[in-house]
Order: C-alpha cells, then structure tokens, then sequence
C-alpha cells in the first residue's frame, strides 16, 4: 500500500524496454537518391465493377491480395457503430465455413487472412494461393451475419466505450474531430453507447447491403502468380459479387477554423497529464504540388525525434516524452495536428511553446542540415518499405483512389529531394497555424486553468462529448469544520476504526497483475509488518521471481534480474518516516493542508497536501482514500505517479482496496488482490 513500492516496479519495467542507442559523431555523406523502377499493375475489370490489378513478382513463392474500397466518407448518425460492428462479424466465418473451421484453415496454411468494413487483405505461400483467396471472397461476400455473433461483437464495443470513458487520450481524440469537422460531419462523429444500442442485425445487413459491394473496388494482387490463371481465378471467386445500386451523397461541410486562436477545454478531474493539440482542418490531396513539400516540412516541425517542437518541450524543457506534429492527406479534407501530453504543472507553459515554435518555423528559414536530414529520412523510410508487397499494393490502390499520375512513386524520391528551404517556409505558412486554429486541452482543470487564462487566450469549455458548457466549479466551498483532521479521522472510522486498524501487525497480500503493453500477466506478493518492514516479490510464469524490494526498518534493498541495488539515502528516509501500516495513523494532521473539495470521476473528493508534491484524495462521502498522488525524479525524469484505490472489501473487521491502478510516467499498472491476510503468513525473516 506504499506508493514507493509501485514507481519501482513502474521504473523496472520501463527499462525492459530500453534499447541501446549508438553513439555516432559524424553523420555520413547522403548518396544519389536511389532511381525507383515499379512495374505497372496490368488492369482488368469484371461486369460487376471489381477492377483488378496485378503485379507478377516471381522473387518469393508468395502471394498477397489486398482488397480496397474507393467510397465516400458514410455519415452514421443516430447508429454510429454499425460499420464498426459490421467490420468486425466480417471476419467470423461465412455461410460456408463456421468462424472455428475459418480461422483453424488460415493457421494451418501459415497464411493470413484479415477483412473488414474498410477493406481486406490476405498472404500465402504460392501454393496455397487459390484457397486462401477463395476464402477472402467467401468472407467478402458470404458473411456470416448472426445475431450470436451481433451481440456478441456489440458487447465487446460497449465495453470499450466504456473504457474509453476515463481515458484522456481517448476523450482527446473524440472531441478533437468533434469540434475540427462538426458531429454530423462523417469525419467528426463518433460512437456512444446510445447509438450502438440502437444498431440492429438488421441495420447491420442494410449497411453490408449498401456499402459492401464491387462497385469502385479494387483487388490488387501481387508476388509469385500467372497474371492469365490469377485473373481466371479472381473471376471464377468473385462473379457472384452482386454489383449494388450507385450511392449519391451530399456530405455535410466540416466546421470553419476559428477566426482567432482559441482554446477548448475538455475537464478531466482523473487527468494525470494534460493532452495539447494544437489544430485546424486543411484541404492537402495527394494530387497537390504541395504535397512532397508539406510532408518535409511537417518532419522538421514535428515529425521526428530531432524535430522543432521535440527539441523544445522534451529536449530543453523536460514537460513531455515526445511531441509531435502531423498533416493528414485526404481528397475531401484532413487536419493539422500539433501537440503532446504534458504535466499538469506546464500545460500553459506547453501551450506557449508549441506556438512558439509554429511561428518560428513559419519566420525564420529551416537550417540547410534539418532538410538534408527531413530528406534523408524519408529516402531511407521510402527505399525500405518497397520491400513490402503491401507497401506495392498500397500505391496502386492509392494512385487510383487518389487520381495520381502513372509516375507519381516512380519520382517520388526526385520530388522529395527537390523540396528547397523556401517551399518549407512557404507551405508552412498555408498549411500550419497558430493562429487561426483550436487548442484542445483535455485535462485537469483544477490545477490548470488558473494559469491557461494567464496566457490571454480565449477560453471555451467542451463535455467530453463535445458540447459546449459552462465553466467548470473546479473545486467547491469546504464545509464548516472539516479540516485535515477530520478526514483523516473519517477515513479510519470509514475502515473500521482506530481499535481494529491499530489491531492489525501484518498484511499479506496475493495479488495479480496487469502491465499495459506487456505480453505477460505477473504475480506479486507484497508482505508489511509493523512498524515500516515491507516486501515485494514479482514472479511470472517460466521466469519465476524477476523482482524484489525489501526494507527490514533499517536497510532496504531492490533486485531486478539478479542485481541488487542497495536503497538510496533519499529512499531510506522516506521509508523511515513511516511509522506504521496506514498512513492516517501517523501523519502529523498539523503539517497537512486540505487544499480542496473538487471531484474525481464525478465523485466529491478532499484533496490534501501531504508535503511538496504530494496529494492524497480521500471520498468525502463514505471516507474511504480513494488516489495518492506524488511526482519524484526517477531515471533522469519528473514523473507524476497516481496510485487510485477501489473495490473495498472487510477482512478481519478492516476493509482493504483489492484493486489498485498505479500510472507512472506512460506506464499503467493494475494490481488485483485475490488474497489479503492479516495477522499470519509473515515473519522479520520475510524483509530480509
């Protein structure tokens, strides 16, 4: 129950991820961009409007087949999620073959196989080829549409929404298409649990109907084929695709850049980090001069690790781990994007920056090096990707989709290498502001909207929705006589009172654990006696114990992979501040400060300062602790760790959380009690 205890493991397994970096002080000379050759796809066209395109590459003994729709952007309105359910049953068998029997098939070919509202793909070796492409038709046209599998894949898509609806990254996402296009522009609706729950099976198979079919799609096959069999074959598998009626849409416009910069707030009282992005919607096709110019410049700005905004707000100020920018491509209209998460204590100072550094770029000429270097990158990035034959499928399907001209990747690399510091600096200023533009800021607006208005910029305040509200209460008058105290004293009333929490000598606890982007599922065992002994091990399943964090009261110790690093002083006088086995019970309430009455996910919380730094948020209804919060240096870094407390349970008369979330940094650990014992099962031997 330490917060310490959680940053080690945060900090561990951060480093599992940690790749050596390679010292280069002299970069090497740029050779002559390498001359591109890409054969030209042969074309044909079937009587149900299936257009086919084949490039023979007898290199390999494989083949790839990737199937792709040239439609309209589709406007769902009141039953947004009904292509993403469509999407998803598509891959769960046909009328033919059940979704086990298809998915058991693919393995056994070593082939695979994916299909979905937006297109399909599907590889093999050569001799597998006619079956594995009779499946990508089977799946295309005989989907098994089910109303087992709807509900199913509809659960499964409520429960992310539900999800998504804590998740800063995901509000930032939600409300920033929202607000750049408009709702009821395709590109800027979005999924609730209210129009999912009124998609159907039945709306299902209108939409699969309608939008699922032959007309303005493409079959690009590639690798070890005879373009005469291949063709023969594609016939015979795909005929029966019934050609559908056309489509007339009137797409709604996206909404207009604002007249002035603005910032929309979006208030996230669980925010750890604030997530910035500066944007506004461009109109950039593929088709434009500008095109190879803009994505150079957007490299400098943003689109690398040496970039502009990269140098300023993680090199120089330490306020993030990676800020970036980036310009979509669209043929109707896309968005320019710039930004990063931040801590809560800089999202002004990151706010000014990043404006900083648009308007430097847009005035001052990009340094002859950072263009030779943006060129360089995307040289290498381009010459690498041509070893892929979806990376060939994909510019075929993108010169037709996108009306390219027949050598557009052909002197792709001449184009690029032609961009000049006055192209940069031109189409930086058409297509990059900071001026006309939003800033949306999803994040904890009692601790920084005080300063956002101190930047002088207008500020307007969004639900997590995307509607407009008023501004936030961010904390609420303190009631008569509730001091530190009292919180304190509610809080071991709230677990069963001080008898029965001075009763308790040593807790064990059997917990599993869940580490975001980690393939495993460890276990821990964390033992504490009084007054200040503590214990952690971590064991995962084959590697056995790959963890330890030991302190006897005197002397601590932590192991990782065999190496044991005795406690830092700074660690061993926090351990030895502590006095016994709830907090509560010892913290001098005299040096404490009740800093507020705000709220955490809805719920009223007091939020008090232990010392510099560091916070604990206690429910003021039942009581109970329900966050701590505290930001140290660790591995060179400010990191804010928030350690949230929930599913109280009693054991032994004293209620204990058996589920904690521990974010530290970009890492995100949950720890799920299966067991908590108190009074047995620990021993002094245990922290040595």
């Amino acid at each position: 129950m330490k917060t310490k205890l959680y940053i080690v493991i945060a900090v561990f397994f951060m480093a599992l991820g940690v790749n050596a970096q390679i010292d280069r002080s002299q970069q090497p000379k740029p050779g002559p961009a390498p001359i591109i050759a890409l054969e030209k796809p042969q074309e044909f066209e079937l009587k149900n409007g299936l257009k086919i395109l084949v490039v023979e590459n007898h290199k390999l003994p494989r083949v790839s087949f990737n199937l792709a729709f040239d439609r309209e952007p589709i406007v769902e309105g009141e039953k947004a999620g009904v292509t993403s359910l469509l999407g998803a049953m598509l891959a769960n068998g046909t009328t033919s073959i059940s979704k086990d029997d298809f998915n058991e098939e693919i393995d056994f070919l070593g082939a695979r196989l994916n299909i979905g509202f937006g297109g399909g793909s599907a590889s093999s070796l050569t001799k597998y080829s006619d079956r594995i492409l009779e499946l990508l038709a089977d799946a295309a046209i005989n989907p098994l549409l089910t109303e087992d599998e709807f509900q199913k894949e509809k659960d499964k898509l409520l429960e992310g929404i539900k999800a998504d609806a804590k998740s800063v990254d995901a509000i930032a996402g939600r409300v920033g298409g929202a607000l750049a296009y408009g709702t009821e522009h395709p590109y800027g609706e979005f999924l609730t649990e209210e129009t999912v729950n009124k998609v159907t099976l039945a709306d299902v198979k209108a939409y699969y109907q309608k939008y699922f079919n032959p007309n303005n799609t493409y079959l690009v096959v590639i690798g070890d084929v005879d373009t005469k069999s291949i063709v023969k074959h594609v016939k015979k598998q795909f005929k029966n695709w019934k050609k559908a009626a056309a489509l007339t849409t009137a797409m709604v416009e996206a909404n207009e850049n604002p007249k002035a910069l603005e910032i929309n707030f979006i208030d996230m009282p669980n925010a750890v980090q604030s997530n910035i992005s500066l944007t506004s919607t461009v109109k950039l096709k593929m088709s434009d001069p500008d095109y190879h110019a803009v994505l150079i410049a957007n490299k400098i700005l943003g689109g690398g690790f040496n970039s502009y905004l990269n140098m300023n707000l993680r090199e120089e100020h330490g306020y993030t781990y990676g800020a970036r920018s980036s310009v979509g491509t669209d043929k109707y209209i896309s968005r320019f994007r710039a930004g990063a998460a931040v801590r809560n204590a800089v999202t002004d100072s990151a706010v000014v920056e990043t404006i900083k550094e648009i308007k430097r770029f847009q005035t001052e000429p990009v340094e002859a090096d950072a263009l030779a270097n943006a060129k360089a990158k995307y040289v290498g990035d381009f010459v690498l990707a041509l070893e892929r034959p979806s990376t060939i499928a994909q510019y075929a399907i993108n010169t037709k989709i996108n009306e390219l001209p027949d050598d557009f990747y052909a002197t792709y690399l001449e184009k690029i290498n032609a961009v000049s510091i006055e192209d940069v600096m031109r189409v930086a200023n058409r297509y990059f502001t900071a001026d006309n533009a939003r800033i949306i800021v999803v994040g904890k607006g009692s601790e920084v909207i005080e300063n956002l208005e101190k930047t002088g910029i207008p500020i307007n305040y969004f639900d997590t929705f995307a509607n407009p509200v008023e501004k936030p209460e961010f904390s609420k008058p303190i009631p008569a006589g509730v001091t530190a105290a009292s919180v304190l004293s509610s809080y071991i009333t709230a677990i069963g009172g001080l008898e029965a929490v001075n009763a308790v000598n040593s807790v064990m606890v059997s917990s599993n654990v869940t580490i975001e982007g980690m393939p495993f599922t460890p276990t821990a065992v964390l033992k504490s006696m009084t007054p200040n002994m503590s214990s952690m091990e971590m064991s995962i399943e084959g590697m056995g114990t790959v963890m330890k964090q030991k302190f006897n009261g005197t002397d601590g110790y932590a192991e990782q992979q065999g190496r044991k690093m005795p406690m830092s002083e700074d660690e061993l006088a926090e351990k030895l501040e502590e006095k016994g086995l709830f907090p509560e019970t010892y913290l001098d309430a005299s040096t404490l400060e009740l800093v507020s009455l705000t709220a955490i996910d809805g719920v009223d919380v007091y939020k008090i300062k232990v010392k510099e730094a560091s916070f604990r948020y206690y429910d003021a209804t039942t009581g109970l602790l329900l966050r701590t919060e505290k930001t140290q240096e660790a591995q060179g870094q400010q990191i804010t760790s928030i350690q949230e407390y929930s599913d109280y349970k009693e054991v032994n008369g004293v209620l204990f959380p058996f589920v904690q979330k521990i974010t530290a940094g970009p890492q995100v650990i949950g720890m799920a009690a299966s067991e908590i014992v108190i009074n047995e099962g620990v021993s002094e031997e245990d922290f040595n």
